[in-house]
């Protein structure tokens, strides 16, 4: 025996030893999703086998089926899960199941830190093993490689540690996960509970389960079935499987595409985002299947990154079965399905708006960031993509739909007013509307910095301008001879204020309040500004233009020769302008300036008094 060979003891990783405590603590309602997790990875490794062996025939030489077999030893209190796929050799058991290279415990724990459902993330991120110690105190995996004659053991109790060890005995090609279970949890053991978990957790796994010499599952491609055969339970199901994800998905597309390019996909709407939803690194991605054999998960290539919360299953007559990820990047036909899992997925979510508005703005609340990434970046598609689109406004608080908006225009209004902001609240209150809603005027809210870009993407929709009530028209100082008897004070302002601001101008926009900040035409609005200047993104760093209204009483007061020499006046300028700050909720350059001002400005006004 070599040394390599020999038994030892290792310590699993830290963040494992976490996960670990977490799945066992944190889904102990859900304890019966073990099994659906240990199934999906015998069904992987052997979906991995099928693709190994069209280059390595050898390692499907032998005459084992790949099959899936859950074997009952009541006197032992054992269940296994025994799999013929492509199995691991020493290094492999303890690299997959004791540290962190392929378990996604890193992510696992991410998400479990931002308030994520356990359930959902266990699929997801495939620390799904540890399932298995939710009923077993003991978990053994007994395993060969295909292709080697070397028998691993690995044999854990859900501590700090794990043993690797030769095994002795005989074992055929693939893996055993054998699990002592819990005593509380030995109704497992009865077959027709195993039955049920499989016929609600694995129906649709493309290889037989058997439970003694009978088959337990359908074992077929959903995917390939007619639609008429497949009921809604049948889909939600597979979603499920193919997902990892305990809830139902919120709708779905069965195609199939033939003449030019023949294929067949299956791709579905999830309820609920997932936590790395919009991690920077997440692409997302397909299964791909070629001729009805597994390819890949997370095919990337078959969708464009907006459609990253995508999920489902593409089968394709056009690939080569030995095709790699690198080949995909320049397959025509890959470009050919990337184009249909697009079309199918824009005519989805159309009639998803169209058929079920409710459950579209469910939808939307969870996706809608995403879809609004899709308008920026898929200039083909904007006039598809705007239809979707959906956005509060100042007449209620349903979300609206562009069209609709439109539809409720009146004849002499010739554009679609929208206003950009950090809040929902502070645009409603915001004094950039006054006018408008004086007018009856409606407005969209637009509260996500992505916004800017959907904006700059549309321009305008049904020929209507998207036109922002935050960008002023007028930008230069030879427009205070509009401001009548206030033309003075706003030279004034401006010598007071400096390179605060781009002008002071005569506002047109203001009924009630007497200014506000805005932005040139063309600019990018102050908050999208600001934030991408936190993230370090290169801008023209915008001067914004102090609107004054020339009517209001405070401006009309100060405007009075007595009180434009008074002193104080610089202090009343600093504070207007500091009050078109907070009003747009944008930081104050000084903000003990404003307390000085409003301090002393305050006890003059008593002491008049």
């Amino acid at each position: 025996m070599t040394a390599t060979a020999k038994k030892t003891t290792r310590q699993f990783r830290a963040d494992v030893s976490q996960v670990l405590k977490l799945v066992i603590n944190s889904l102990y309602s859900h304890r019966e999703i073990f099994l659906r997790e240990l199934i999906s990875n015998a069904s992987d490794a052997l979906d991995k086998l099928n693709f190994k062996g069209i280059e390595q025939p050898s390692l499907l030489k032998g005459g084992e089926p790949l099959e899936i077999r859950l074997t009952v030893d009541e006197d032992a209190g054992t269940l296994t899960i025994t799999d013929t796929g492509v199995g691991m050799d020493r290094d492999e058991l303890i690299e997959n199941l004791g540290t962190i290279a392929h378990s996604g415990t890193q992510a696992f724990l991410a998400g479990i830190e931002e308030g994520a459902d356990p359930v959902q993330l266990i699929g997801q991120f495939g620390v799904g093993f540890y399932a298995a110690f939710l009923v077993a105190d003991e978990v053994e995996v007994i395993s060969r490689a295909a292709g080697s004659d070397e028998v691993s053991r690995w044999v854990s109790r859900a501590e700090d540690k794990f043993t690797v060890a030769p095994f002795q005995g005989e074992h055929g090609r693939g893996t055993s996960v054998i699990l002592h279970l819990q005593d509380e949890h030995k109704g497992f053991l009865q077959t027709w509970q195993l039955r049920s978990l499989v016929t609600r957790y694995s129906d649709y796994v493309s290889h037989p389960i058997l439970l003694g010499e009978d088959q337990i599952n359908q074992g077929s491609a959903l995917w390939q079935r007619p639609k008429a055969e497949v009921s809604d339970e049948e889909y939600q199901g597979f979603y499920q499987h193919l997902a990892g994800d305990p809830e139902e998905a919120i709708a779905w597309s069965h195609f199939r595409i033939e003449g030019g390019m023949e294929m067949t996909g299956l791709i579905y709407l999830p309820g609920q985002p997932a936590p790395d939803l919009f991690w920077q690194e997440t692409r997302g991605g397909l299964r791909l299947h070629v001729q009805q054999v597994f390819i890949m998960d997370d095919c990337d290539v078959l969708v464009p990154r907006w459609l990253r919360f995508l999920r489902g299953v593409v089968d394709s007559n056009d690939l080569p079965l030995n095709v790699s990820r690198e080949l995909l990047q320049d397959q025509q036909a890959v470009r050919g399905i990337k184009r249909q899992v697009v079309k199918k997925t824009l005519d989805l979510l159309e009639q998803l708006a169209e058929d079920r508005p409710e459950d579209y703005q469910k939808f939307w609340q969870s996706f809608g960031t995403v879809i609004k990434e899709a308008v920026h970046e898929e200039p083909r598609h904007r006039e598809a993509l705007a239809e979707l689109l959906r956005y509060p406004t100042s007449q209620g608080e349903e979300l609206t739909s562009l069209a609709d908006y439109v539809s409720r225009m009146t004849d002499d209004q010739e554009a679609i007013y929208y206003a950009s902001g950090t809040d929902l609240q502070t645009l409603k209150d915001s004094p950039h509307l006054e006018k408008l809603q004086s007018e009856g005027r409606e407005i969209l809210f637009m509260v996500e910095p992505i916004d800017e870009w959907v904006v700059r993407g549309l321009e305008a929709y049904q020929e209507k301008k998207l036109v922002s009530a935050m960008h002023g028209e007028q930008t230069n100082d030879e427009e205070v001879a509009d401001a009548g008897t206030a033309k003075d004070l706003l030279v004034k302002m401006k010598e007071i204020l400096g390179d605060a601001v781009g002008g002071v101008v005569p506002s047109q926009r203001l009924t009630e309040s007497p200014v506000c900040l805005v932005v040139p035409e063309g600019a990018m609005h102050a908050h999208v500004e600001r934030l991408m200047k936190k993230t370090g993104q290169s801008f023209f760093d915008t001067k914004q233009i102090l609107e004054v209204n020339p009517d209001h009483p405070v401006i009309q007061s100060l405007a009075r020769k007595e009180v434009r020499g008074d002193e104080d006046l610089e202090r009343w300028v600093h504070l207007l302008y500091d009050q078109a700050l907070l009003v747009e909720n944008s930081p104050l350059p000084d903000p003990n300036r404003l307390a000085r001002n409003l301090t002393e400005l305050m006890a003059g006004v008593l002491d008049k008094g």
